[in-house]
């Protein structure tokens, strides 16, 4: 027995000597640390009248182009500290209006980073909830109240048509404060938002809305922009981006341009009824409101209904748009264009829209240009625009400007030089016709905010 102790010793000693002389000893491998937990991130433009912005995370631009009214989808990143970065998106370059900032994500947690307030004021709210599952049978709701000229307001999430002084609301909040989130049995609700205490003072009604099985949404009550008469409109924002829920009275906006230069004085028919009659070449009418609905629409000679200039035809008009209806080409072949507007006024830029509607012009170039300068030093604005196209709304530095219009390729102006003067936050719209008897050249109908100056 004495032998074999020291036999296992010796031994021993000869495994150790053979390590220290380099022999490879097998080890077991290091733990392989768990993955990171995943965190999702949401964004939000939530202010009225700041411009389109991107989105940096750690300096590179994740999301771009992001309009007021508009939720990214949720952006999946591993949990930790990101600097984060909004971008106003400006006709001379764009600049920060929110950070850079660092902010710590943590992992199974969704984050809504909401831009509200007016530009002058832009902030961000950021509210997070757990990444958890929706109940089977039921939808989620995250209210946040947007809308920095609104006051302290109930919401009520009730059946449809349900008398809201014998119901109670879901919560009571003010501007930057959220409610929930809170789970409902999937179905038809209303949701009705009104001032704080007074079920009476409804500042918006979304209607009849249906809340599915597994719906997980982040409403946000933001100020509205658009027609009618509500306060706010909301947004709801899902996993995959955003859908705005208008007031159910919102009304479309709808304007009649009579840019027909050889035809008489015509009445804009509605489902037989005169909606607007006696309008000459070449004016409008300004804006009108109209219930949402598809409407026969006609333009006949005025005070003739059987001399049909235009239609009979249907027309669809969507709540919360505006729509501008141009009687264009000449009598023989006259025909009804309709523009969709842009009714947003943004405060860190002006909206400039032209609208080629003279049928004896060829296609145009189009010069916008400081004030003085000589075309034919200058590159044109826009080339090649036909009769019937318009330029969409250029976004312009407040000023004062040279419009010209030539003929596509020349330099000869056909219009112009006009000056314009535009102030950020102004929508404008000039429309090319042609001359009146007496006049020599092409003349233009001021719309927007050139009609009112």
């Amino acid at each position: 027995m004495k032998f074999l102790g020291k036999l296992l010793v010796v031994t021993s000693l000869v495994g150790l000597a053979a390590c220290d002389s380099g022999t490879t000893v097998n080890t077991p491998p290091a733990a392989t640390p768990p993955p990171p937990a995943i965190t999702k991130v949401q964004v939000l433009h939530g202010s009225p009248d700041a411009p389109a912005v991107n989105v940096l995370v750690d300096g590179g631009e994740v999301l771009s182009a992001v309009d007021y009214k508009t939720g990214s989808g949720q952006l999946s990143l591993d949990e930790g500290t990101y600097s984060i970065q909004v971008d106003g998106i400006l006709p001379g370059g764009n600049a920060a209006v929110i950070g850079p900032v660092d902010l710590a994500f943590d992992g199974d947690t969704i984050y809504t980073i909401a831009a509200v307030n007016e530009v002058s004021a832009i902030e961000p709210v950021i509210i997070s909830q757990p990444d958890t599952p929706v109940a089977a049978g039921a939808a989620r709701l995250f209210v946040l109240h947007g809308s920095a000229a609104a006051p302290q307001v109930d919401v009520f999430v009730t059946t449809p048509g349900a008398d809201l002084a014998a119901s109670a609301p879901v919560g009571t909040f003010s501007f930057k404060e959220t409610i929930g989130p809170a789970e409902v049995a999937a179905g038809d609700y209303q949701i009705r938002v009104t001032a704080a205490g007074d079920p009476a003072a409804v500042v918006y009604d979304s209607g009849t809305v249906t809340l599915n099985d597994g719906d997980d949404l982040t409403l946000a009550a933001l100020p509205n922009t658009k027609s009618g008469p509500a306060a706010v409109n909301l947004v709801a924002l899902t996993g995959a981006g955003s859908a705005e829920i208008l007031d159910a009275s919102t009304p479309a906006r709808l304007q009649v341009v009579h840019a027909s230069p050889d035809a008489p004085a015509v009445d804009v028919r509605v489902n037989g009824d005169v909606l607007i009659p006696g309008l000459e070449f070449p004016n409008a009418t300004g804006f009108v409101e109209v219930a949402p609905d598809t409407y026969s629409v006609s333009v006949t000679v005025a005070g003739n209904p059987g001399a049909i200039a235009i239609g009979p035809v249907d027309l669809t008009f969507e709540p919360g748009v505006r729509y501008s209806v141009l009687a264009v080409n000449e009598l023989a072949a006259i025909e009804a264009l309709i523009l969709d507007d842009d009714s947003r006024n943004v405060a860190t830029n002006a909206k400039v829209r032209i609208v080629h509607a003279s049928p004896t012009a060829a296609d145009v170039d189009i010069y916008v240009t400081a004030v003085g300068a000589d075309i034919n030093n200058e590159a044109p604005t826009l080339e090649n625009i036909p009769f019937k196209a318009n330029t969409g709304f250029l976004a312009l530095p407040a000023g004062d400007y040279d419009v010209t219009v030539t003929p596509t390729g020349t330099k000869t102006a056909a219009i112009g030089p006009a000056t314009i003067s535009i102030a950020d936050g102004g929508i404008y719209t000039a429309i090319a016709r042609d001359p009146l008897p007496g006049e020599a050249a092409l003349g233009l109908i001021a719309l927007d905010d050139f009609a009112a100056e």
